[in-house]
């Protein structure tokens, strides 16, 4: 973790150097910065850990942001400036961005449509997986929990406003955040149905819905949901 930090505010840094560099009378060095003021050269802080276009790491330590919801972007950057999402390097990036570039931000990654990454083949057996998929299609009404998709879409990519698309997501990064959610260390705005879901989910149901969302194949060119296109099954603070 103190690596990936030390990589991420190095790179910070570094793409202040190479902008200053770019100002230099016939520097071809760094095309992306022929235009300093372009959305392009503001977010170079963030492609380098997230992907040029926002479609996140194979290993699943830094998440696709392409395609969410912008006003999800938005409020998770907001989180991490105002520090009730805690993740050093990502605190550092934004702590001094006002909003309106936080915005700008949110909605260019918002509007990117990187390929996704092949899926990613379970290693859980055949019951934990079907447990999952259950999860994920129908829910657990027996234990109050909903179905996945009632809320992240029948494509699982997400719902306008404020509601993220899991498609494309490793299972390793899914696990970690329902686990941060489950013993609180990540936080939304109340109501914080996560929370409530994810104080309902066993560590072992954390791990199918994981593996089982991992292995899916998004839809070709899908987008978020329109916002209210079915009822909720719980009041949700993200939709605000």
């Amino acid at each position: 973790m103190e690596f990936v930090a030390k990589s991420c505010i190095g790179v910070i840094f570094l793409s202040t150097a190479l902008a200053v560099q770019a100002q230099t009378p016939g520097s071809d060095a760094i095309p992306a910065f022929k235009k300093l003021d372009s959305i392009e050269a503001r977010v170079q802080g963030c492609v380098t850990c997230h992907g040029q276009q926002g479609q996140g790491t194979g290993n699943g330590y830094f998440p696709r942001i392409a395609g969410k919801p912008a006003g999800y972007l938005y409020n998770q950057l907001i989180a991490f400036r105002n520090g009730t999402r805690h993740y050093p390097p990502m605190n550092y990036l934004v702590m001094y961005l006002p909003d309106a570039y936080l915005k700008e931000m949110a909605e260019h990654f918002a509007a990117q449509r990187p390929p996704y990454p092949p899926q990613e083949r379970p290693t859980i057996g055949k019951t934990a997986f079907d447990r999952g998929q259950a999860l994920v299609v129908n829910g657990d009404a027996s234990k109050g929990i909903p179905a996945c998709v009632a809320c992240h879409g029948k494509s699982l990519m997400g719902m306008e406003p404020g509601i993220p698309g899991l498609a494309g997501l490793r299972s390793a990064y899914i696990a970690g955040q329902l686990t941060r959610w489950k013993v609180g260390e990540r936080k939304a705005a109340d109501p914080d149905c996560m929370k409530r879901i994810a104080n309902r989910l066993t560590d072992e149901d954390i791990a199918a819905v994981s593996a089982y969302l991992a292995y899916q194949t998004p839809p070709t060119a899908a987008s978020p949901e329109p916002s209210n296109l079915v009822r909720m099954p719980f009041a949700c603070g993200s939709q605000r």
